[in-house]
């Protein structure tokens, strides 16, 4: 099992040039499925859902050729056949497989999609989305096998804004006869992304990034060009390694308006940080201000840079208060944080954080990948040695983490 060790305390200078979202990527290599002839996406992050996604897509007989940060998937010999759970499980977004191989053949067998453990992750607003559009979903342990003689365009209200749901009802809407209206939608700019490579290839969907999107049904889908956005939570996270240990830390290649929510925060809390079209200018800060934050769909505060945020709050100078309000067990990274020097109370969903604390380095864990970023944030501001277990799933969504923080000064490497 390979490990990070990092040394820390060191200043962070330079420039740190973001990545293709990973939440973007891995819905677009899905949906590419309902294209009937040649599609290239541009920007795909060299991450290892990329590799599982490619995975399942080469089982089910596409050619996919990867240059660089481009795939190019051609769909012409596919087969719609069950996905096995050893595919499935590896990662939560193979979900976008269902919806997309339903919405393509009105059929689909696979398991139940796996993913970070971070609390219930259930696929109820999924499936729901699926049977009001006509599909009969059969579960048979944790196997599905969805079916539809004919799907239909139709009213889906979600009972959340879902992105997953939102995302997987546009999937099976595509080609459906008729009218879909999402309502209650996720507004996230994935979503947008998602639906604008769709409507390159013929789809007719309209209201993508708002709270209800309306999808008019087409027969076909022919070649497509996407290129994924900047990672907002990648973004994010360096944007927080700047203010715990930037000296005028440069992140380019960003959308500001991606991650708004997080430098409005930054700014309460006295963050030094210049804000331009395409990129920002961080630096540490030695008189924090607490922050009181609540976790929300976009464009609130976003559940994935909740656990990052949490290493940052433990200097401010006073109490923090942290509410997640999308997942329920998203505090493993807590009792890690509080054994190098925090001082940290769980309370239902909500975590107290009381500050300035010194972290000293010791040896953690990354029990999910947003946990294990928080961890790696942890290890540049304490002093000492941190040696960081189960990394796998912090390079599952982050690009090239160790050679975009050593070449800012981190002491940071990857060993086994």
């Amino acid at each position: 099992m390979k490990k990070i060790k990092i040394n820390g305390g060191k200043e962070l200078k330079g420039t740190i040039k973001i990545s293709g979202a990973k939440n973007s990527a891995v819905a677009l290599v899905p949906a590419s499925l309902l294209s009937d002839g040649i599609v290239t996406i541009d920007n795909i992050p060299n991450i290892s859902d990329i590799d599982a996604l490619n995975e399942i897509l080469e089982y089910l007989g596409a050619k996919v050729t990867r240059i660089d940060n481009r795939m190019i998937i051609d769909q012409k010999n596919l087969k719609n056949k069950e996905i096995p759970e050893a595919k499935a499980k590896k990662l939560r977004a193979s979900y976008y497989f269902m919806s997309a191989l339903l919405g393509k053949y009105k059929h689909v067998e696979m398991y139940f999609p796996g993913g970070c453990s971070i609390g219930a992750r259930p696929i109820d607003q999924t499936l729901k989305g699926f049977r009001a559009l006509g599909a009969d979903v059969l579960e048979e342990g944790n196997k599905f096998i969805i079916d539809a003689k004919e799907l239909k365009g139709n009213e889906v209200s979600l009972d959340m804004p879902s992105v997953g749901a939102t995302i997987n009802t546009i999937l099976v809407a595509v080609k459906a006869k008729g009218v879909t209206t999402i309502l209650n939608a996720a507004k996230e700019p994935e979503i947008v992304n998602v639906a604008t490579f769709l409507n390159n290839m013929g789809a007719k969907i309209t209201g993508a990034g708002t709270s209800e999107i309306k999808i008019v049904g087409v027969d076909k889908l022919g070649d497509g060009f996407a290129e994924v956005i900047p990672d907002r939570i990648e973004a994010g996270t360096y944007v927080l390694a700047g203010a715990l240990m930037g000296n005028e830390l440069k992140i380019e290649n960003i959308i500001p308006d991606h991650i708004e929510a997080l430098t409005l925060k930054l700014k309460e809390m006295n963050i030094p940080i210049k804000i331009y079209d395409d990129y920002l200018i961080v630096s540490k800060c030695d008189n924090m201000k607490p922050v009181n934050i609540k976790t929300q769909g976009y464009p609130g505060f976003p559940t994935d840079l909740q656990q990052p945020m949490t290493t940052l709050l433990v200097l401010a100078d006073g109490t923090s208060i942290l509410e997640e309000t999308i997942y329920e067990n998203r505090f493993q990274n807590v009792p890690f944080l509080n054994n190098m020097g925090a001082d940290i109370t769980i309370n239902g969903r909500k975590i107290y954080v009381k500050g300035p604390k010194k972290l000293k380095g010791s040896e953690v864990t990354a029990t999910d990948l947003r946990a294990g970023a928080c961890l790696v944030l942890a290890g540049l501001k304490a002093e000492g040695e941190t040696v960081i277990n189960e990394v796998e799933h912090i390079l599952r969504g982050y690009e090239n983490i160790i050679e975009k923080l050593k070449n800012v000064g981190a002491d940071i490497s990857l060993f086994e």
